[in-house]
């Protein structure tokens, strides 16, 4: 199995998170590395930055921030069993998740209810702007 997901000792960044499923095309993954969504080595990064084993990636995905280590190297999309080989979740990083998870589980239930109006289209992108910021001030 590790020859399947070790071919290379470097691969380009966009290719690794679509081989990973942390997108479902290379062009989503594209789009949030240049738009400062994923980080390598504490760096924002450009799709085309290479990754080596044991770099360490943040991906910030409103309302979860996830911080990796790559473990293995793949250009391939895989299955989803061997795409959890590539990479470890820091400690950190799976207590942060599992607290915000709590935290929306929490929260009281939407306020509207069907199809929003455009005055609640309009709170839900504000509130959406707010995370993207605060997720982005932690950094």
């Amino acid at each position: 199995m590790a020859s399947t997901l070790d071919h290379a000792n470097s691969v380009r960044l966009d290719k690794w998170v679509w081989a990973a499923r942390f997108f479902k095309t290379r062009q989503l993954a594209i789009e949030a590395i240049a738009a400062g969504h994923v980080d390598v080595n504490g760096d924002r990064a450009k799709p085309a930055k290479t990754i080596r084993v044991g770099d360490e990636l943040t991906l910030r995905r409103p309302p979860y921030s996830t911080q990796l280590v790559v473990q293995a190297i793949c250009e391939k999309r895989v299955s989803a069993p061997l795409a959890r080989e590539l990479y470890d979740e820091t400690p950190e990083s799976i207590a942060a998740r599992q607290a915000m998870q709590n935290e929306l589980r929490d929260m009281p239930p939407p306020l509207f209810k069907g199809r929003p109006t455009k005055q609640d289209r309009r709170a839900l992108e504000r509130l959406n702007q707010s995370m993207w910021n605060s997720i982005s001030d932690e950094d």
